[in-house]
């Protein structure tokens, strides 16, 4: 009895030992995530530089080397970095979903020449480089090819992390940047195909593979988009009649996963799936509300990625050759860059946005990892050749956020010196436009007089099914609460020339007035009050200027009634023009009176 009592403790002990141990590793990871984040934000350097910097720090290969003289190091070091790859590649995952997101497969289809063109002449011209300059130094003609097809590659998860933090997604540099780093995407399936045929020695050669493998994939991507297309749609207005936001997420995350899964199960990359998903919910009326959902996962899981990468580095290995460490590593710089500068420059960019993508995309890529691991797996890869490009493919990727500064310095400069100005920052479809929150009767109107003048302007309803019947008629408007900052900063509020407010529910209406005006003090806030007291209570809290659907009935009514009594038509509209004032005056003084809370 008591040895049956004693061994199920001792079970119970292992247990709660561990899960003790993941929940150490959970807590060091968001202890790290809330402190790195602020602490670079206000020292202005990049967060991915912190948590590469953390997993340096914090990984077997550093204070790990301690523990064992120190014990009490074991509490703050993950010494097991394969634990949380998985979960670290989602962050790749999610990142490329949101790309997707961002993109729509229209935009994407108008930069086929960018993606296929100069993003496929990248892959194919740096891997040959690569290769031959892998040739030259000895390594036999599969290592060649195995270490070309691995460097041509660039990290997708840091340059966009990058752009991203610094809003440069929609600069000409961030689109260029964009549509290497898909093109490489893409490629990263037939790359899969040629190390499997040059590790087996197949003998119908590499050729059959390879067009096998584009088959494949040409095949995967075209089902995913028409099934998809069939599915999501259908989906996400069911989801959406229920209001939950629960359901809401639990759509958006079995429509992400489930694509990635696909995708992988056909021999594809669990990325490309995520960014074929992106596409197809960029389609719908909840691209905003998606992408305001996602965010956080995507935060969370991409400083894992980071923390993961920067584990990876074992300095020890780079100091027992330090000269052919730091000559690979700006030999890589150097080799993409100048094969990168010329092609951008050779598809119509001007200097400084060649400059700055190609020094941008001058490091080894997280697909690496893959790529060597299959390579050691069937045998076309020594294991200390792998390390060593493990060593230098990780140690670029540390030193991008570096490079990715001292190459907008760079841009900058070379602009100055052309005298001409800098490409802007901000997608120009997002710029000087109109928000319309409550997108009903009144805000439908305003949209379509707004339409009727080409004036841009985007709506946002919580009423999926009104949002649905109204984008079938071509209008821009998503689903999304317009008291969420992030919503409207997804619909580019800090560059929109006003906000329009034209919801039913007061309470609601003054909720975003006051959001909006809280986080953007600068922006213009036209409101339509149900009456004075509630145009009252919305200049109170933040709203530049109010419409009071009551005020203006009468007023009208009142131009009509004059006019039947015999006043000139010009008089009476002088007397409510007057009137109107007048009110308008009267509501803004008392409502300088109003405490706002």
């Amino acid at each position: 009895m008591v040895g049956r009592v004693g061994r199920k403790r001792l079970r119970a002990g292992a247990e709660l030992d561990a899960t003790g141990f993941d929940l150490r590793e959970v807590i060091i990871f968001l202890a790290v995530a809330g402190l790195v984040v602020p602490i670079m934000h206000r020292l202005r350097i990049s967060p991915v530089l912190g948590f590469l910097s953390v997993g340096l720090a914090l990984g077997p290969h550093g204070l790990g080397r301690l523990a064992p003289e120190v014990p009490w190091l074991r509490l703050f070091v993950i010494d097991d970095p394969a634990g949380i790859r998985p979960l670290a590649e989602l962050g790749v995952v999610f990142l490329l979903f949101t790309i997707g997101l961002e993109l729509s497969l229209d935009r994407l289809l108008t930069m086929s020449r960018l993606v296929f063109g100069l993003g496929g002449v990248q892959v194919v011209v740096t891997a040959g480089v690569i290769a031959a300059i892998g040739g030259l130094f000895g390594n036999p003609l599969t290592v060649a090819v195995i270490l070309g097809a691995c460097l041509a590659l660039s990290s997708t998860a840091i340059v966009m992390q990058l752009l991203t933090e610094a809003r440069r997604l929609g600069s000409r540099v961030g689109r260029v940047c964009l549509a290497v780093l898909l093109a490489q995407d893409l490629a990263v399936v037939p790359i899969l195909f040629l190390v499997g045929a040059l590790g087996s020695q197949s003998q119908d050669g590499v050729a059959v593979p390879l067009l096998l493998a584009l088959a494949k994939a040409v095949a995967a991507i075209v089902a995913i988009m028409v099934i998809g297309r069939q599915v999501v749609r259908p989906l996400f207005a069911l989801v959406s009649a229920t209001r939950s936001r629960e359901l809401f997420m639990a759509a958006v995350l079995l429509v992400i996963i489930g694509a990635a899964v696909t995708t992988q199960a056909l021999g594809l990359s669990l990325a490309l799936g995520a960014f074929l998903a992106g596409l197809l919910l960029a389609e719908t009326e909840h691209r905003h509300e998606i992408e305001a959902d996602v965010g956080p996962f995507k935060g969370l899981l991409l400083a894992l990625f980071f923390i993961s990468i920067g584990m990876s580095v074992d300095l020890a290995v780079a100091l027992d050759a330090p000269a052919l460490v730091g000559l690979s590593l700006v030999g890589l710089f150097a080799v993409k860059a100048i094969i990168l500068f010329g092609l951008v420059r050779a598809f119509g960019e001007d200097n400084a946005t060649a400059a700055e993508a190609s020094l941008l995309l001058g490091q080894g890529g997280e697909f690496a990892f893959v790529v060597v691991s299959l390579a050691m797996s069937v045998g076309a890869l020594a294991g200390d050749t792998a390390q060593f490009m493990l060593i230098v493919t990780s140690l670029s990727m540390f030193a991008t956020p570096v490079v990715a500064a001292a190459a907008r310095r760079l841009s900058r400069g070379i602009a100055a010196r052309a005298r001409v100005a800098v490409s802007p920052d901000v997608a120009p479809d997002l710029t000087s436009h109109v928000i319309i929150a409550g997108y009903g009767r009144v805000g439908r109107t305003i949209g379509e007089m707004l339409e009727a003048q080409a004036i841009p302007h985007v709506g946002l309803d919580l009423d999926p099914a009104a949002v649905a019947r109204f984008r079938s008629g071509g209008a821009a408007v998503f689903v999304g609460d317009a008291t969420r900052a992030d919503i409207l900063r997804g619909i580019g509020v800090e560059t929109a020339a006003v906000l329009v407010v034209t919801m039913d529910d007061a309470a609601a209406a003054e909720r975003v007035v006051f959001a909006a005006h809280r986080l953007w003090p600068a922006l213009a806030i036209i409101a339509r009050a149900r009456d004075s007291r509630h145009a009252r209570r919305l200049l109170a809290v933040g709203a530049t200027e109010v419409v009071p659907e009551t005020v203006e009935a009468s007023l009208e009514l009142a131009e009509v009634v004059l006019g039947a009594a015999g006043v000139p038509a010009e008089a009476a509209r002088q007397l409510v023009e007057q009137r109107r004032a007048e009110v308008r005056a009267t509501i803004r003084g008392q409502a300088r009176a109003i405490d706002p809370e």
